[in-house]
């Protein structure tokens, strides 16, 4: 039994739940997403609550039944509140800037690191190791700050790179004589 499918989704207000057969779609302040639902999980709407349950007692079904449940609680917050990543940049020599539609990163290499941002997020440069990268898509934000951070990952030694804000470096000793 899913623990995570057993509880409701709370749709606050605000958000505007439109729900069919295949189709699940929320649409908020910050934008309109949709979910494809799959034929083993049932979806219904009561006053201001989603729920999710399994349509039969398969394995797949039962798989399928909380991350349905996690990924329109993920629509929900992400129409209403949006999500954020913020990444650290360390390093000599190592910054960020936006430039118009693409995030330049200085990160050591002979060329500057062009990224497009796609649309549906927004990326800040608060300061030159300082990047903010929201959106109401929580699976595009992650996965935009992973490519970034995938450039130049932080190192063991001096900790250099790319990092998610509070990320913690395990750090190893260096040469001995």
């Amino acid at each position: 039994m899913s623990r995570v499918g057993k509880n409701p989704v709370a749709v606050p207000n605000g958000v505007t739940i439109n729900l069919t057969e295949a189709v699940f779609s929320a649409k908020g302040k910050l934008g309109e997403l949709s979910l494809n639902l799959t034929s083993d999980v049932a979806v219904t709407q009561e006053d201001n609550q989603i729920w999710v349950k399994p349509k039969n007692d398969s394995k797949r079904a039962r798989a399928l039944w909380g991350t349905t449940r996690a990924n329109i609680a993920n629509l929900v917050a992400g129409v209403s509140e949006g999500f954020t990543r913020k990444l650290e940049i360390t390093g000599v020599g190592y910054r960020a800037q936006v430039q118009g539609n693409k995030l330049v990163l200085q990160l050591g290499f002979s060329h500057d690191v062009e990224m497009d941002i796609p649309s549906g997020i927004s990326v800040v440069a608060e300061k030159p190791t300082l990047i903010a990268i929201s959106g109401a898509d929580k699976q595009l934000v992650g996965q935009f700050a992973a490519n970034a951070r995938g450039w130049r990952g932080p190192e063991p030694y001096k900790g250099k790179g790319v990092r998610y804000e509070g990320e913690y470096i395990l750090r190893k000793e260096g040469k001995k004589k």
